[in-house]
C-alpha cells in the first residue's frame, strides 16, 4: 500500500514551547513547523475501490468547526478548536486553526465524497474509479 500523505515531522514535538519561544524571532519563522503541536495528524489507506483520510481532531462541533474541500485533485481539511474558558492552569491542549491538504490518487470522482465524524476521528472517503486510457483515432490527411 502506498500513502499520498507527506512526509511529516514527528507529531510529538520534545519541547512544545519552543515554537511559542521562537515565533517571535523572525529568522526561526521556517523551524516552528518542527515545534508546532498544532499539527492535525492523518491516517490514509485505498480501501474498497476509495481512498480514505482519517483525520484526529477531537473536541471540535463537525457541524460548525470543521470544512472540507476538494478542488484541483486536492482535499483539504480545515478544522477550528476554540477555548471556551479561562483558568489559571497550565494547558497542553491545542487551539486555533489546522488544516491539511492531500493531493487525491488518479482517478478520484471529486463528486463522489462522504465524511463522517465519531469519538473525535473525522473520515473522509472518495471513490476511486480505475482511470481508462482514452484512445484517439487521428485522421491522418494526404495531399
Amino acid at each position: 500500500m502506498t500513502s499520498t500523505l507527506p512526509v511529516a515531522q514527528k507529531p510529538h514535538p520534545l519541547f512544545p514551547e519552543i515554537a511559542d519561544l521562537l515565533a517571535g524571532f523572525p529568522s526561526f519563522a521556517g523551524i516552528r513547523p518542527m515545534f508546532d503541536t498544532r499539527l492535525m495528524r492523518l491516517e490514509d489507506e485505498m480501501k474498497d475501490g476509495r481512498y480514505e483520510v482519517r483525520a484526529e481532531i477531537p473536541g471540535v462541533d463537525p457541524a460548525k468547526d470543521v470544512d472540507i474541500t476538494v478542488r484541483d485533485g486536492q482535499l483539504t481539511i480545515k478544522a477550528e478548536r476554540s477555548e471556551k474558558k479561562e483558568f489559571d492552569g497550565r494547558s497542553e491542549f491545542s487551539y486555533g486553526s489546522f488544516v491539511r491538504t492531500v493531493s487525491l490518487p488518479a482517478g478520484a470522482d471529486e463528486d463522489d465524497i462522504k465524511a463522517t465524524y465519531d469519538k473525535g476521528i473525522l473520515s473522509v472517503s472518495v471513490a476511486v474509479r480505475e482511470p481508462t486510457p482514452a484512445k484517439k483515432h487521428v485522421t491522418i490527411a494526404t495531399k
